[in-house]
This record gives C-alpha cells, sequence and structure tokens, in this order.
C-alpha cells in the first residue's frame, strides 16, 4: 500500500549555557530560546508511478505526471493564493512538462479556489456540468470557470496515463467527480467519503437519501487506494473499508434519527440526547455529530 502522507514535526533548538566561575560572578543573564523552526504548510508525496499528492494544511489533491504533460486537480487555494502558486512549484520540481489539465473534484471553494496560475499556464478547466452553472450564478472573483464539462463519464489521457472522470451522483454537492487511475487503481474522491470521520457539521449542500446511493457506486469501482480531498488520521490514504465504514455510519446514524423523528423528538431534543458510542474515538465525533443528527431530523423529520 502506498505510503501515507508523512506528518511534519516542529525542531526546537536547545542551547547550553555555561555558568561564570568563582563565588562572586553574577548569576547568568535569562538565556532567550531560539526560536522553533516552523514545519512547512505543505508536502508533495509520491504514491505511485507518475502519481503525486500535494497537501496544503488540511487539504489535498492529486496530480499526474507525464512526458507530454501533466493532469492537476483542485486549486485548494481559497484565502490563501500562495497555495496555488506553491502547488503549481511543486510541480515544476518533479517536470517541466505543461500543464495540461485541472480537475475541479466539485464547485465549494475551499477546493477549487485559487486556478488562475494553471490557467496561465495553459491548464484547460474541467468540471461536472451541474458545478459549471452554480459557479456562473455564483461569480466567486478567486475561482476560474470550467472550459470543458463532464455529465455522467469522461476520459482524459495524457502521455499513456489515463484518468476517468466520473459522476457517481448527488451527495456533498450535486457535482462531484471521482478520479479513477484505471492501471494504478487509484480513486481521487473528496469531501462526500471522509476517513474514518463524521460529515462536516450539518452536511451543507448534501442529498439525502442519495449520498447512500453514491456510496455504493464508487464501491463497485475497481481501486485499492482512496486520496481524500482532506488526509485521514494520521494522515493516511483511504481504502474500500474507508468507503464502507463512512456509509455504515451514515446508516447507524440515519437509523438512530428516524427513530427518534417519528417520536418527535426532533430537532432540539435529538442533538442534545443522540449518541453513537461505536464512533466516539472519529476526530470529529463531538464537534460535528450534533449538526450530522440535524441534517437527517430535517430528512426523517420534515422531508427536507
Amino acid at each position: 500500500m502506498p505510503p501515507a502522507v508523512a506528518a511534519f514535526m516542529l525542531i526546537v533548538a536547545t542551547s547550553t549555557l555555561s555558568l561564570a566561575q568563582g563565588p562572586t560572578a553574577p548569576p547568568p543573564a535569562p538565556a532567550t530560546p531560539p526560536a522553533p523552526a516552523t514545519a512547512p504548510p505543505f508536502a508533495t508525496t509520491k504514491v505511485a508511478d507518475r502519481v503525486y499528492v500535494f497537501r496544503y494544511g488540511g487539504h489535498q489533491s492529486m496530480f499526474v505526471v507525464t512526458p507530454e504533460g501533466v493532469i492537476a486537480t483542485d486549486p485548494i487555494a481559497y484565502l490563501r493564493p500562495q497555495a496555488a502558486q506553491t502547488y503549481i512549484a511543486e510541480i515544476r520540481k518533479i517536470t517541466s512538462a505543461p500543464i495540461k489539465y485541472l480537475v475541479y473534484s466539485h464547485h465549494h471553494y475551499d477546493h477549487i479556489a485559487g486556478g488562475k496560475p494553471f490557467r496561465d499556464a495553459g491548464a484547460l478547466v474541467v468540471a461536472h456540468r451541474n458545478a459549471r452553472t452554480r459557479l456562473e450564478a455564483l461569480r466567486y472573483p478567486d475561482v476560474v470557470l470550467p472550459d470543458m464539462v463532464v455529465d455522467q463519464y469522461s476520459t482524459l489521457e495524457v502521455g499513456g496515463t489515463r484518468i476517468d472522470l466520473i459522476y457517481v451522483g448527488r451527495n456533498h454537492s450535486d457535482n462531484s467527480l471521482v478520479m479513477l487511475l484505471p492501471k494504478e487503481k487509484i480513486l481521487f474522491a473528496v469531501d462526500f467519503i471522509p476517513i474514518q470521520d463524521v460529515m462536516f457539521r450539518d452536511m451543507p449542500d448534501g442529498f439525502l437519501p442519495d449520498w447512500f446511493d453514491s456510496l455504493d457506486r464508487v464501491l463497485a469501482l475497481d481501486f485499492n487506494v482512496l486520496i481524500p480531498g482532506h488526509p485521514g488520521p494520521g494522515g493516511r490514504m483511504g481504502t474500500k473499508d474507508d468507503v464502507r465504514a463512512a456509509k455504515e455510519y451514515l446508516t447507524d446514524l440515519s437509523n438512530a434519527t428516524h427513530e427518534l423523528a417519528d417520536q418527535g423528538k426532533c430537532f432540539d431534543d435529538a442533538m442534545k440526547t443522540l449518541k453513537l458510542p461505536k464512533y466516539e474515538s472519529w476526530p470529529n465525533y463531538a464537534r460535528y455529530l450534533p449538526g450530522n443528527i440535524e441534517r437527517f431530523c430535517e430528512y426523517w423529520g420534515r422531508g427536507i
């Protein structure tokens, strides 16, 4: 299995003082410790032949390098334009080949803002048709509109490497594309399959019950390694077992919330009292479980 994204550690320098000799020597002045070295906020990791993961902060993207050109994904430069420049600089450390394509996983800004430097480098921007429709309406100034759109399925091939762009239905948005490298059996999927974690807040822009169908379609794909849009615990990648775990969590949450909704306990009672101890060890369990419950209360309690 390819190595997970390595975690950086802070290096703190220490110094040793020599005390003055003699009984009348004044006490030494307090030492000022040197400033700790700051770990870079980004990392690039090779996960397979020609396949790399670029991480900036808590977001990450996949890019593929071939002699004829590069296929990149999500610029991840929302409110931090330096991330896109750093991303391109990391690609340039590996190859001088042109960046042919920039593929958006979905239309949410935290993943796709900052695409202009890629377009300036010659990349064509690719997204699902629904993503283009939403972005045309929103007109967020730091998001480049797509040049090419995908409906259900499309394929990009550069330098003998193929990437399948697949729409698996509505989930975290109505326009999420997964990107499958069939030869390498690697899948890049963003936000709707967190690695050993609960969903974000109240699952904004989330579609129920479609999300379950979307996970089933992912499980039907042939892959061994899942590259998520946010690193898993310890920076690790995912597998099909993580997709199954995400579906199991949503199923348990849905069933428990449905029961409380039938008793008239949505929203506040359910959000305060419902616990799922099986998932307590997941990083954002305490922080986001109430919001996850709220979303299922909307569905089971209001039909929304």
